[in-house]
């Protein structure tokens, strides 16, 4: 049995069914029992400001933490 892992993909422009890259965060929300996985393609190199501009339109909302 699969287990299902939220995660925010970025660097990639449009929806997609399916995506293989890497893991370069993982963002910690302290005040929920949820983990979300960041994704991004292989060779994209992210900075943790980055990824807050990409995620901060839900992560706003909680006590969030990136990890790298």
């Amino acid at each position: 049995m699969k287990e299902e892992q939220d995660a925010y993909i970025i660097g990639v422009d449009g929806p997609v069914k399916e995506f293989v890259g890497k893991i370069v965060a993982v963002i910690h929300r302290k005040d929920d029992v949820e983990e979300k996985w960041v994704v991004a393609p292989h060779e994209l190199y992210i900075s943790k400001e980055q990824i807050w501009d990409k995620v901060m339109f839900t992560e706003q909302y909680f006590d969030s933490e990136i990890i790298m």
